[in-house]
């Protein structure tokens, strides 16, 4: 299937005259997206830092073997795609200086699984000279076609869609068989090239054994508080191990930290977060996975919101000392903007803290999403009259999952 990727960067080597940054999970696409934009190009060419043979043009000592089959000019504005070119040790300065060169005459792709996303920390030799796009797996808005705007034109998603997402994931190959058998081999494999491959050439780490088993715990505790100590018993290492190991998984698209929302930043980094999957189909609980699903689905939407400049959206949780809690809080430039909680039954009661955080927090939106509801063929109407009042009043919407996706990228 087509990924409404393939137009953001086509959009973005038209307006922009920045590199594109795209990073996101193995597996997950980004070289199908970068050789797709290749057909929309007339002049084009793929290099791979795996491929051997482009690897010793990438190591030269000028950019000529690089570049020898593209025409560079301002008429012919030719595509270069530099695929997995993290792995090289100097690579941001390798990257630099061809942008620093050829800026005008040729448009730079550059895709990578990990470490593309770490940048601002500290200095960064690249500011200024590309944009970032975070590529996550399918989504259920992407199964109806819809095109990705903020909270407009919701489209119906059937639910026979949300159960093949919800069983199979969102990454393309095992989304797109639907076998059960073959997933059980994909995500054992995935595992295996994570743990054994991916991070063995990014950290120095001893027992991968022990890493391994690390990650599947965190996959039995999708949603639930990160408590190091208690995870370090666990895995019998230390707690700075096992916070260096939560970074690296990070680092590696394998899970996620949601921090707790604050007015006081400093007192909200003092606080526990709450770890996911990138994979929820890795989550063994139904009602954890359904958790874990919809977080994916606001995290790829507020990236994506960000990313294409929508303003700065960011993804948090709200937990008292009293255990009064909202599931995911949406913040809009610093702002409360959405609430989100989420139920498997629509039989549970309209959330208490749902309603009170949506009064206290001035929050527009507020929606307590269920799963076991079909979304209606008159659910275009209704969920914008629902957004519109909900807007208005402070009033939390109860809506069935396919409704509340439809609005999401």
């Amino acid at each position: 299937m087509k990924r409404f990727y393939e137009n953001v960067i086509n959009d973005h080597f038209k307006s922009a005259k920045q590199m594109a940054f795209v990073c996101g999970p193995r597996q997950v696409g980004k070289t199908t997206i970068a050789k797709a934009l290749m057909k929309n190009s007339e002049h084009s060419s793929y290099r791979n830092w795996d491929i051997p043979e482009d690897r010793m043009r990438i190591v030269a000592n000028s950019f000529k073997p690089l570049l020898e089959d593209l025409t560079l000019s301002p008429s012919t504005h030719p595509l270069l795609i530099l695929d997995e070119i993290h792995k090289y040790s100097d690579w941001k300065n390798y990257v630099k200086g061809l942008y620093d060169v050829y800026q005008g005459n040729i448009d730079i792709l550059v895709t990578g699984s990990a470490r593309l996303n770490i940048f601002k920390k500290g200095g960064d030799s690249l500011m200024g000279r590309y944009f970032l796009y975070r590529i996550h797996p399918i989504s259920a808005a992407e199964t109806a076609e819809r095109s990705p705007i903020l909270l407009t034109n919701p489209t119906i998603i059937q639910n026979e869609k949300i159960q093949q997402l919800l069983e199979f994931g969102g990454f393309p190959e095992p989304f797109t068989k639907g076998n059960k058998t073959f997933l059980n081999k994909w995500h054992h494999l995935r595992q295996q090239q994570l743990i054994y491959e991916d991070i063995r050439s990014l950290e120095a780490i001893q027992n991968l054994s022990q890493l391994d088993l690390f990650a599947t715990i965190l996959a039995n505790q999708s949603g639930q508080l990160v408590n190091c100590t208690n995870l370090a018993s666990k895995v019998r290492v230390s707690v700075p191990t096992i916070q260096r190991w939560l970074s690296v998984l990070d680092q590696v698209y394998y899970c996620y930290l949601i921090a707790p929302w604050s007015n006081n930043i400093a007192r909200s980094l003092l606080k526990e977060p709450k770890v996911y999957l990138w994979d929820w189909s890795l989550v063994p609980d139904v009602g954890q996975r359904h958790e874990n699903f919809v977080a994916n689905h606001l995290l790829k939407a507020i990236h994506f919101w960000t990313d294409i400049g929508l303003g700065v959206f960011d993804l948090r949780f709200i937990r008292t000392k009293d255990q009064e809690e909202v599931d995911f809080l949406v913040t809009k430039d610093a702002k409360p903007w959405m609430l989100v909680e989420v139920k498997s039954s629509s039989k549970a009661s309209l959330s208490k803290s749902l309603q009170n955080y949506k009064k206290s927090l001035n929050c527009p939106l507020a929606f307590q999403v269920v799963f076991d509801l079909p979304a209606n063929e008159k659910a275009n109407d209704w969920l914008l009259k629902e957004v519109i009042e909900a807007e208005k009043h402070d009033k939390a919407v109860i809506i069935p999952v396919a409704s509340f996706l439809s609005l999401l990228a």
